[in-house]
């Protein structure tokens, strides 16, 4: 396989990551507005509890480890840590992984009923991946500087 088609795939396979990735982030903050409304130990919340779990578990984990893995490949691939809209791509990508973390923290309040935060607070905290989506996929496509 010729190294230009070597980088197509990992590029193909990193696109495919972040959209997973990106897809479990805009969706588990918006579970936590519904495990909201539900009483602690009713059978909603229990549902809640194990759909919040497996999201984290089985989809946004693996999913930002494989985007993280095939991101760092592409940038030894293509050199891109040479340019100023990596630097700042890469910093929004870190926020992101901070964020990521931060939801698997509140997953596991609500797996122990310690939540305490009203439903507002993660509506908020729903658009905060889709604002960090939308800048680097403009660094990363048109590379402004």
């Amino acid at each position: 396989m010729a190294a230009g088609t070597a980088y197509l795939w990992v590029k193909a396979f990193h696109i495919i990551s972040v959209i997973a990735w990106m897809a479990g982030m805009l969706y588990l903050p918006r579970l936590f507005v519904y495990h909201c409304e539900a009483a602690p130990g009713s059978e909603a919340s229990e549902r809640f509890k194990v759909m919040e779990r497996r999201l984290l578990k089985a989809i946004i984990n693996p999913a930002m480890v494989a985007t993280w893995g095939f991101g760092v490949t592409l940038v030894i691939m293509s050199g891109a840590w040479q340019f100023g809209w990596f630097h700042v791509k890469f910093l929004l990508v870190l926020a992101m992984s901070g964020v990521h973390g931060l939801f698997a923290r509140w997953t596991r309040f609500f797996a122990q009923d310690r939540n305490t935060r009203p439903a507002r607070f993660y509506r908020i905290w729903n658009e905060v991946p889709t604002v960090l989506m939308i800048a680097i996929v403009i660094l990363a496509t048109v590379k402004p500087f």
